[in-house]
């Protein structure tokens, strides 16, 4: 019976199969290429910041950034998937 518990939140993998990439001849998950590029995303924001002389005026300019990189890896999901429609 446990072992039941623990392997019934895995039927779920097999749902959709797991979105995965082959770039450069490796396979790559596609949550790590969306957490990759939300972070790219937060440091561009970061950068466009600085250089406008918005960081003096932002306040919580972690959150901020930290939220532009989220909004980025959740889009990227979303388009590569084909569930932003």
């Amino acid at each position: 019976m446990a072992i039941a518990m623990l392997i019934l939140p895995l039927g779920g993998c097999t749902l959709r199969g797991a979105p995965s990439y082959e770039i450069l001849g490796a396979y790559f998950p596609l949550w790590l290429l969306s957490a990759v590029l939300g972070l790219v995303g937060a440091l561009v924001a970061h950068r466009i910041f600085v250089s406008t002389g918005w960081a003096q005026t932002v306040p919580l300019q972690l959150s901020v950034c930290m939220a532009i990189g989220l909004m980025v890896a959740v889009l990227v999901w979303l388009s590569v998937t084909g569930q932003l429609a």
